[in-house]
């Protein structure tokens, strides 16, 4: 693939993803500014580290990737987000359910093997 190319992937799917990401993730981190910690314990953490955990994913890393700040090492938490949500989560609900997780974790790893590209922040 043409760098030039390359490079605009990667901007697409940093914005997509991220992008994306924050409609999930503002309304956990509201929960959590109004004082709310009730979430799901998936892998047997604790409600209020699960929370914490996620909102740090689905927030300060989704944005990190929008900016294209440390894109490999961002993209590590949201993938592991997905991989819980698909295969904990909805480890019983049909494929339907788990669709969408299986997407977001495809951008994910797509943007930790490309990196942020030319338009990123930091370039990794």
């Amino acid at each position: 693939m043409a760098q030039r190319t390359q490079n605009l992937v990667a901007l697409i799917l940093r914005l997509s993803g991220g992008g994306l990401m924050l409609t999930h993730g503002i309304p956990k981190l509201m929960k959590v500014i109004g004082g709310n910690f009730a979430f799901a314990d998936p892998i047997g953490i604790g409600t209020t580290a699960s929370l914490l955990l996620t909102v740090f994913a689905e927030v300060i890393c989704a944005v990190c990737l929008i900016i294209g700040f440390k894109t490999k090492w961002v993209s590590v938490p949201l993938m592991i987000t997905m991989l819980v949500a698909v295969f904990v989560v909805h480890l019983s609900d049909p494929l339907g359910k788990k669709e969408m997780g299986l997407l977001y974790f495809s951008i994910y790893l797509s943007t930790f093997l490309l990196g942020g590209g030319r338009y990123a922040v930091s370039r990794d």
